[in-house]
């Protein structure tokens, strides 16, 4: 027996649908006993990205089987309207955010750990690799792909939009309001490790003449031994984090 739905989808929710379908109701035709997840992620909706599904005008669960004539809302993650009384299909929020990138956000992990965030990236990593260490590690996921936000084992992540790096960052920050979670000089550029401050004279050999001159303050990567300093870069850096903020 063919059943129909109507269905809508809200705000940036559209930006996943094809043009005809945005910003409007439209029907969905499906046989059988399918849940509204399915139903959604048919659609290209990752279920990462929604956390409020209303049936009729009544908060469901992804496990929800629509009935011929319902009528379907599907809104986005709320940052600031308290919807704690009714049917929230995410987690609750990673109290401390840490996060593993996919292949195409190389330049957006630099930026993540410029700012101190614990952020996983390697050129080589396949899908089922990043999930089975967000869900180890209590990672958040960052893609481009929408393929692996549609994997039911993913519980938190977010498909970032923007082509730019800068603009990835901006949006990054904004979603999961980490003003105020800045952390300079915590997190090495290069691997991810945690940095720390290291007696000058201990790594005095491995200092250029003007380093050695004009910085006292020495940071050392515990990973990969890299060296930072509070000079032009940081200086820089620091800007960036004004800008930010």
């Amino acid at each position: 027996m063919k059943n129909t739905i109507n269905i809508r989808f809200y705000e940036e929710l559209n930006l996943f649908l094809i043009p005809r379908k945005r910003k409007r109701p439209f029907d969905i035709e499906f046989t059988g006993r399918i849940t509204i997840k399915d139903l959604i992620e048919a659609q290209q909706v990752p279920h990462t990205e929604v956390d409020l599904i209303l049936a009729n005008g009544i908060s469901v669960s992804f496990n929800y089987i629509p009935s011929d004539g319902d009528r379907i809302s599907v809104y986005p993650v709320f940052e600031s309207l308290d919807i704690s009384g009714i049917t929230r299909l995410r987690p609750e929020p990673l109290r401390e955010p840490k996060f593993i990138l996919d292949v195409h956000l190389g330049k957006l992990a630099k930026k993540m750990r410029m700012l101190g965030f614990d952020s996983l990236y390697r050129n080589d990593f396949e899908d089922d690799q990043i999930i089975k260490i967000a869900l180890k590690e209590q990672r958040i996921i960052l893609t481009r792909d929408i393929g692996i936000l549609k994997n039911r084992k993913v519980t938190h992540g977010f498909f970032v939009r923007p082509d730019q790096p800068d603009k990835q960052l901006g949006e990054v920050i904004r979603r999961f309001d980490l003003y105020g979670k800045f952390k300079p000089l915590n997190r090495c550029i290069a691997c991810n490790g945690a940095i720390k401050q290291v007696d000058k004279e201990e790594v005095i050999d491995r200092l250029q003449p003007k380093t050695r001159r004009y910085f006292e303050k020495i940071f050392i990567c515990s990973s990969c031994g890299k060296l930072y300093w509070e000079g032009s870069h940081f200086t820089n850096m620091m800007k960036k984090i004004e800008q930010l903020s």
